[in-house]
């Protein structure tokens, strides 16, 4: 998917995360958690592998973690991606359906 906006979906608030993306060359992810120490690689791999799957290959991606799970951070990611494709919301297909 081209990446048109900037987008962001998610919070700051315990157990979520914020996703911010936007236009970029290549893959940037730049990600900011408390666990980073713990659970870096895996939140980069949920990140990447949702990135993957929408077949995004340019644009900066920002995480904020805040303890989130790896559903949320996929979720978090996916919305992000739709939003700034300027994708209307009755056709998302949300949870995977692309491949």
């Amino acid at each position: 998917m081209l990446i048109k906006n900037i987008a962001v979906a998610g919070t700051l608030e315990s157990s979520d995360a914020q996703v911010t993306i936007e236009p970029g060359n290549g893959l940037e992810l730049n990600i900011q958690s408390s666990v980073l120490n713990q659970y870096g690689r895996q939140i980069k791999a949920a990140v990447l592998e949702t990135l993957n799957r929408l077949e995004v290959t340019n644009a900066k991606v920002t995480v904020i973690d805040k303890g989130a799970l790896d559903c949320t951070l996929k979720a978090r990611v996916e919305c992000a991606v739709y939003r700034s494709c300027d994708q209307s919301a009755s056709n998302i297909p949300w949870g995977g359906i692309i491949k």
